[in-house]
């Protein structure tokens, strides 16, 4: 008996977890946008922020519904994929203290990561086609130049204005 209410509680538990971030984001201000994602554990924050992405990506494309979870695993794939790559480049470096053959060999890192990254690229969009039309795989390298710039505009650089907000104009 108690192996079974043990059970229902554990299942009542997850029941409660899943219905906890079933919010309507379109019917929230910011404010209360940010609280509830600030009130998440990184990890739900990783997935609830994946499947934006994810959700984003699919609409721009208009993803046929059919082809909607095939395409959101080798997307998801892919995006793996080049965060391993890029990891392989280490960029937490001083270019002007590094001796001329030490910038030698960053560079030629940076080459050799680069070429991964577009010979990964050009492996998923091959593999995409067979889900998606070529012109929206097109479209998806294209939002996603888009996305990175508009996420490097957000960016504070070399850590400045970090943590101040902008000024409003009255």
């Amino acid at each position: 008996m108690k192996k079974i209410l043990f059970a229902l509680l554990v299942i009542y538990g997850f029941g409660l977890n899943a219905q906890k971030t079933d919010y309507d984001w379109k019917k929230m201000d910011p404010k209360q946008r940010k609280e509830v994602i600030n009130n998440l554990s990184p990890d739900e924050r990783k997935a609830l922020l994946t499947q934006f992405r994810n959700n984003m990506v699919l609409d721009n494309l208009d993803v046929d519904p059919k082809d909607k979870n095939e395409f959101t695993a080798m997307y998801n794939e892919y995006l793996d994929n080049q965060k391993k790559i890029k990891s392989q480049f280490d960029s937490n470096f001083n270019p002007e203290t590094l001796s001329e053959d030490e910038a030698k060999v960053k560079l030629q890192q940076s080459f050799d990561v680069g070429q991964k990254l577009l010979d990964n690229r050009k492996k998923y969009a091959e593999k995409m086609q067979t889900v998606i039309p070529c012109q929206k795989v097109l479209k998806l390298f294209q939002s996603e130049g888009m996305m990175r710039d508009k996420m490097n505009e957000r960016k504070p650089q070399d850590g400045k204005n970090r943590g101040s907000k902008p000024k409003q104009n009255p």
